[in-house]
């Protein structure tokens, strides 16, 4: 009960400060764009309010529950994986929900979008079941050559699903999926992302159950938890939000990585009290990012897996190394 009470007492300023970033940078993200947007002259011309609710509300909003939603499912595989230095990408994840994609494309062109996105799940689903498969046969005590694992395995992934959209001449369709950008969101091309908040939703309610499945088969078996059924769930949770994000906005790298392990570093390790924060984290980051990516080349636009690529690997990197200084010390 006391860690409990003190992991709340850091949370509480920390999300708190993220709620106010989140409520300055919204405005900010609908303001900011090619065409004008005038607070003041809202409601005396129409076109305004058509610029704000079919392009920029939406867009807003998709950037926010992409952020939040990629946080929260990498928070959720480094605990099952018991490893912080993975995410959805670097497991084969979003590179198999990628291959979902495609097949679904070059097979069922006329499919609907809510059966690609099943297919992507399934692909993804799969090739992150073919990792686990490969995560059995690393001894205990050679944890940290997962994420090398996972990289060379994702990477193995897009060479053969670069190969196949070569020779189908699908480069440039396949080239959308792996590069993020929220550029083509409009009002009624990102409702499927509301998908992403109702599992948020659903981690926040295992979120218990999560955190002892992440102690071990033993430990949470004896504990009452079925520890099989909890992984699988868990999967199938991040397999979700990452096939929707792909199909919607395409790949954004390190969102996963840099969310979970900054808030663990200030508020520690409880997920429960650590969800919010991960949340508005994650938001408030791809937010800043996709802002910064519409003003660098204004009109143009830098794509938000380029900046946050960039963003994450200092944040990421610094985080390292001062924690490496910390145990030195």
């Amino acid at each position: 009960m006391p860690l409990c009470i003190t992991t709340m007492s850091k949370n509480f300023p920390l999300n708190k400060i993220n709620l106010l970033i989140l409520l300055l940078l919204c405005p900010i993200s609908m303001s900011v764009g090619v065409a004008d947007l005038h607070w003041l002259e809202m409601f005396h011309h129409p076109e305004q309010l058509q610029v704000l609710f079919i392009s920029r509300l939406p867009r807003t909003v998709a950037v926010v529950l992409v952020g939040a939603t990629l946080g929260v499912a990498g928070m959720v595989i480094q605990i099952v994986l018991k490893n912080r230095f993975i995410e959805p990408s670097m497991i084969g994840a979003s590179q198999s929900a990628a291959v979902g994609i495609l097949f679904a494309t070059l097979v069922l062109p006329s499919a609907p979008l809510l059966l690609k996105m099943s297919i992507a799940t399934l692909s993804a689903l799969l090739g992150m079941g073919i990792f686990m498969m490969l995560l059995r046969q690393l001894p205990p005590q050679q944890q940290l050559l997962v994420p090398l694992i996972g990289i060379i395995f994702g990477n193995i992934i897009e060479a053969m699903t670069t190969f196949v959209a070569y020779e189908t001449d699908s480069l440039q369709v396949l080239a959308i999926w792996h590069t993020g950008d929220f550029s083509g969101i409009l009002s009624g091309r990102y409702e499927l992302l509301w998908l992403t908040a109702g599992l948020t939703g659903l981690v926040y309610i295992m979120a218990d159950r999560l955190t002892i499945a992440g102690l071990g088969k033993n430990i949470s078996t004896g504990l009452g938890i079925n520890y099989r059924q909890m992984t699988k769930l868990a999967l199938i949770v991040v397999a979700m939000i990452t096939s929707v994000v792909v199909v919607t906005v395409g790949e954004i790298p390190f969102i996963g990585l840099v969310v979970p392990n900054i808030v663990s570093r200030l508020a520690g390790d409880q997920l429960r009290q650590n969800l919010p924060s991960v949340v508005l984290l994650g938001a408030n980051l791809v937010l800043l990012c996709d802002i910064l990516g519409r003003l660098i080349i204004a009109p143009y636009e830098i794509p938000i897996s380029t900046v946050f690529g960039v963003l994450g690997t200092v944040i990421f990197l610094y985080l390292l190394f001062k924690g490496q200084t910390n145990n030195a010390d």
